[in-house]
């Protein structure tokens, strides 16, 4: 049958001699690039056999050991941490937002508690855990009642504005800028104002120790805090970021008191983080709604979409494209979804695994503040002619705040990788040719060796399988004509 023939075939022209395959055996121990091997076939004093064998075995062990701890290592996914300070000529100025600590102003609200009441309702989606407010019947009556009040529109005409009244002077690396060079946006502070918005200016310094020089007037005339509602300060908060980022205050803000001269001193801090399983960040997640990758964008945006899912609308104050979500709204579903969302950790950040990695990249801008006594009694002289406000009212409301660059660097923290792929082959190779003087042509020898000895013992074990009954042959019982003769010549 057909297995007859291919043993056949087999037997013919792939299963050499015993003395060839012996041959070949001695020849490629002799041969083999593994040095140690060949001392051990061709020797002929049993003592030196043993001590190569020896010295090969135990030069083996040690490579396996050492290649092992290698893979090991480097599957752990080891990281090293870089830090380089790069001097530059000019350096891109950061974005800064401001706000001022009072969020309404005091002619435009008639029930004080009910509109921080509410106001606290939307500050609570930006916070990272919501506020629990105890809500009285007259909160829910006024929700009830005023369906069609827009607190997006009541926040923009009635809260903080920025014009020549509040901003008296603006000045950037020597030359005058206006409230125009400020763009609108909505924080948890109510109405703020960012400098530098988005980059669209490409603002860059060239000299240290020069920046951004704002005066303000808080005008505390207007002021609507209560300190049975927490809210005791009066001045101004400003936080410094990325000018492609959504400016977050929670933890970061910085506090300008009345009556003081901040100084700012900032650096800028690069830090690049490597993706999975090196790392915590994920190159490939973008966001719709800002240019770049940031955990609080993403966070917002990440909100933003479960609001959207459940309440069929969109908080002024977080980004999207929908149905802007009115009071009845905001107390029914959004507060409660922003609880759901806080508890549930639908939005969470951090890990790769999570809603929001760490960005792989970010721009950071450590900061350090002195504070001094705004003006001395000349000054105080120059802005009560300037301004026509008594000395009392220059020392309650006007805020300086001076930003600049500490010096023209930037630090750049870098995750790398501690083992490459390249350096773990040259580990492994290093240590092959140290202790056998094995290369990747000995890998291939010996695969080689291998792989022969395997189709020999291959064709071994198929010469010897049983044969296939044969149904066409006479009964195995009754002996055959040639068994016949035979059985006649034996006897």
């Amino acid at each position: 049958g057909i297995l007859d023939k291919i043993r056949l075939c087999l037997i013919k022209k792939m299963l050499p001699h015993l003395e060839d395959r012996r041959k070949y055996h001695q020849e490629f121990a002799s041969s083999t690039s593994f040095h140690g091997v060949h001392n051990i076939v061709q020797t002929r004093s049993k003592a030196r056999k043993v001590l190569w064998l020896l010295v090969v075995a135990g030069c083996l062990a040690i490579v396996i050991w050492q290649i092992y701890s290698r893979f090991i290592y480097y599957f752990s996914w080891p990281t090293t941490t870089t830090v380089v300070v790069q001097y530059v000529e000019n350096i891109k100025f950061p974005a800064v937002t401001f706000c001022n600590l009072n969020r309404f102003q005091a002619h435009a609200v008639n029930n004080l508690k009910i509109i921080y009441s509410i106001w606290n309702i939307v500050s609570a989606i930006l916070q990272k855990f919501p506020i629990e407010n105890k809500y009285s019947q007259e909160l829910n009556d006024f929700l009830v009642g005023n369906q069609n009040f827009s607190l997006k529109e009541f926040t923009r005409n009635n809260g903080f504005y920025l014009n020549s009244s509040t901003l008296l002077e603006c000045d950037f690396f020597g030359k005058p800028c206006s409230p125009q060079d400020f763009e609108h946006v909505f924080t948890e502070y109510g109405n703020c104002f960012t400098f530098n918005h988005n980059d669209l200016s490409a603002r860059r310094v060239s000299l240290s120790g020069r920046g951004l020089y704002l005066l303000f007037d808080v005008q505390q005339d207007q002021f609507t805090d209560d300190p049975a509602l927490d809210y005791t300060d009066a001045g101004i908060t400003f936080v410094i970021h990325s000018p492609q980022e959504f400016p977050r205050f929670d933890g970061l803000g910085l506090l300008t008191p009345v009556g003081m001269h901040a100084h700012v001193a900032i650096r800028q801090l690069k830090s690049i983080t490597q993706e999975y399983p090196w790392g915590e960040c994920k190159p490939d997640i973008k966001l719709q709604h800002y240019e770049i990758y940031s955990t609080n964008g993403c966070l917002l945006e990440c909100k933003a979409r479960y609001i959207q899912d459940w309440c069929g609308c969109v908080p002024f104050i977080l980004p999207g494209n929908g149905t802007e979500c009115d009071l009845l709204k905001f107390y029914k579903c959004v507060y409660p979804a922003v609880y759901d969302i806080e508890i549930k950790g639908l939005c969470t950040v951090g890990t790769h695994n999570s809603t929001c990695p760490a960005p792989c990249e970010k721009t950071d801008y450590p900061t350090t503040v002195t504070y001094s006594s705004f003006g001395g009694e000349k000054a105080i002289k120059h802005f009560t002619t300037k301004l026509k406000k008594n000395p009392e009212y220059i020392r309650q409301n006007l805020v300086r705040i001076e930003i600049k660059y500490h010096d023209l660097s930037y630090k750049i923290t870098q995750q790398q990788k501690a083992l490459t792929i390249s350096e773990l082959l040259a580990d492994v190779g290093g240590q092959l040719g140290l202790f056998c003087g094995a290369s990747m042509i000995t890998i291939i020898e010996l695969l080689e060796y291998i792989f022969t000895n395997f189709c020999w013992m291959c064709i071994f074990l198929l010469l010897k399988a049983p044969e296939m009954p044969q149904w066409n042959n006479p009964s195995q019982n009754e002996p055959t004509h040639k068994e016949k003769e035979r059985g006649i010549q034996e006897c």
